[in-house]
């Protein structure tokens, strides 16, 4: 790789990223601290000693990125031209109002201001405005949560790191409305991006965010996604993470989520489509009395694979931690879970659950799934489940018993199935939406809906069913 443009085209290689750095030190570093360049230069080190992860590493043995990393990439240094941001960022949820920013190809779009600060004290914008003109913040918190040490794709965004999302919630403000974060890859070529992401809660603020990644076409690409968030002593933070790319992306998203005294977590990790990928999630409790709430729903098909790896840190005592995943898979499509609750000698009384449950609608399609609970302190509640197999035929029997015809009593168990997921965020607007996409997913994508038992929602016409759902 030599000369960094908007139309480079090669194979991604460990070599070839390093390379890449070095021949791009003055770009990178233009903008820095003594703090960020110092941080640059231990994340590509890193880089350089781990590379990128293969099924040789435990945790990654069930994900193979060879076939991802194979194909040819453009890279750059420069954001994508918009002409007209508009055509290209919408939110299509009904009647959801957000504070709406958006990314393209992993750079801040904004029509107006890179950076905005709102009049209770919220600012959000640019990550890269935010290096220049916060830099004390940027150097409290940025870099403080994602490790560089064990993880080479993290210490290779950490390297590369130019742009991504800044939100800032100072002490006792709760923001008036969700912000909604919408991520989107549209590049005539391949490209493969490294955006990060910096999010910030004070002390008793509170925050509803709604993350979106989207492509809008289908050309390949690869997103290296990481994401730093600093929740404060009793701050409360929702978080919706919704996946809906085409078939030939690649997207890695690492998001650390560091919770202080008395924090509340609560987050939905929903995954439509996808060529392949991966949700790291990384969760400490770096104070007594926090509590982290993360579900998710995956349904995939063809050859898609997801893998939700999910490693909460009860490092402090009396902490609450639940996980709670679903997954339908039809065809080909591939899943892992991997579950990994760590309870430290000091954390006593530490509540904490996991589970996996999944619906497997071909033999071909599988499933990996390792609940895992590592506890050194005898003080505790920790339990964890993982179950994986076929519809319920004594459901099934329930509803053609009732009439219903058998690929809309299959239609019905599955949305039961999802719902338990869905129905927990607390959102309207957005959940009437997710429920639409569920149910469009259900029907192939592009079926006739005419003849589906499962209407879609709108405010005005919610779905209703003549039987009893619970008893499914």
């Amino acid at each position: 790789m030599k000369e960094m443009q908007t139309d480079i085209n090669e194979i991604i290689s460990h070599e070839g990223m390093i390379g890449l750095f070095e021949e791009n030190r003055g770009h990178l570093f233009q903008h820095d601290t003594e703090y960020l360049s110092r941080l640059r230069n231990t994340a590509i080190a890193k880089f350089s000693e781990l590379g990128f992860p293969t099924p040789k590493l435990e945790e990654w043995k069930n994900t193979d990125l060879k076939a991802s990393l194979s194909k040819k990439y453009g890279y750059s240094l420069k954001p994508s031209p918009v002409k007209d941001p508009r055509k290209v960022f919408h939110c299509n949820i009904p009647h959801l109002d957000t504070a709406l920013i958006a990314q393209l190809n992993g750079w801040y779009i904004s029509k107006d201001v890179p950076l905005m600060e709102l009049g209770n004290g919220i600012i959000l914008g640019s990550l890269a405005e935010a290096f220049l003109k916060y830099p004390s913040i940027i150097e409290k918190y940025y870099g403080h949560f994602a490790d560089v040490s064990s993880d080479g794709l993290t210490a290779l965004n950490t390297a590369f790191a130019q742009d991504g999302i800044f939100i800032y919630v100072p002490d006792h403000v709760s923001s008036p409305k969700a912000i909604q974060i919408v991520n989107v890859i549209h590049h005539p070529e391949n490209i493969f991006l490294q955006p990060r992401n910096l999010i910030i809660l004070g002390k008793n603020s509170k925050l509803s965010l709604v993350h979106c990644d989207d492509s809008y076409n289908h050309q390949a690409g690869f997103a290296n996604t990481v994401t730093e968030v600093f929740i404060g002593e009793n701050a409360h933070l929702d978080h919706f993470k919704l996946q809906n790319l085409n078939n030939d992306s690649t997207l890695i998203s690492s998001a650390w989520f560091n919770l202080e005294k008395e924090a509340t977590l609560k987050s939905h990790y929903i995954t439509f489509n996808g060529g392949l990928l991966r949700n790291n999630i990384r969760v400490l409790f770096n104070a007594r009395g926090g509590n982290a709430d993360i579900r998710g729903l995956y349904l995939m098909d063809r050859k898609q694979h997801v893998d939700n790896h999910v490693f909460v840190d009860h490092a402090q005592p009396e902490c609450t931690s639940y996980e709670h995943f679903k997954g339908i898979l039809d065809e080909n499509a591939s899943a892992v879970f991997n579950g990994h609750v760590l309870v430290r000698k000091n954390a006593q009384k530490t509540n904490s659950y996991q589970g996996n449950k999944n619906i497997l609608l071909t033999d071909t399609a599988k499933v990996n799934s390792k609940p895992f609970l590592e506890i050194y302190a005898d003080d505790v509640k920790c339990s964890h489940g993982s179950a994986t197999g076929q519809l319920d035929p004594e459901a099934m029997f329930y509803l053609r018993q009732r009439g219903i015809s058998e690929e809309n009593a299959r239609m019905l168990l599955l949305y039961a199935f999802a719902n338990e997921v869905v129905n927990t965020i607390g959102i309207d607007p957005l959940r009437y939406r997710i429920e639409d996409m569920v149910k469009k997913r259900l029907q192939g994508e592009l079926q006739i809906c005419e003849q589906c038992v499962l209407h879609c929602n709108t405010p005005e016409q919610p779905v209703e069913f003549d039987i009893d759902l619970s008893k499914l």
